[in-house]
């Protein structure tokens, strides 16, 4: 009975232990791509973004999501790409106030995806 009650703690303190790691990993990782995409809006609202102004976004995106892909649905990482790849036309064919709005929507996403999958009471049930 001992051994049981052991092992039955030693998976509630890997699972939580995992559960924190990817709350902190998920978290810095969104930190990352949200700071890039406000860059990238300043830019956008200035009328300054060029190509590869949007290209070094989606390039960090695309570094992001292949670890990403772990610990998310595949579908709000697609999610992801449709607005981005969206927002980086628009800039290449420099129609700046249509790309405004598609990172205004990449700005919430970045801001409300991590909280979708942190470890909280109204996320559990």
């Amino acid at each position: 009975m001992v051994k049981s009650l052991l092992y039955t703690l030693a998976a509630v303190c890997l699972c939580l232990g995992l559960f924190i790691f990817t709350e902190i990993y998920v978290n810095k990782q969104f930190g990352d791509f949200s700071a890039a995409v406000d860059t990238l809006y300043g830019k956008v609202e200035n009328k300054t973004a060029n190509r590869e102004d949007g290209f070094a976004v989606r390039t960090l995106w695309n570094d992001r999501k292949e670890k990403l892909q772990v610990f998310l649905p595949h579908n709000d990482i697609s999610y992801i790409d449709y607005w981005l790849s969206e927002a980086c036309g628009l800039i290449y064919c420099q129609r700046y106030d249509d790309a405004l709005g598609k990172l205004e929507v990449l700005k919430e996403i970045s801001k409300n995806l991590p909280g979708a999958y942190t470890v909280k009471l109204e996320n559990i049930f």
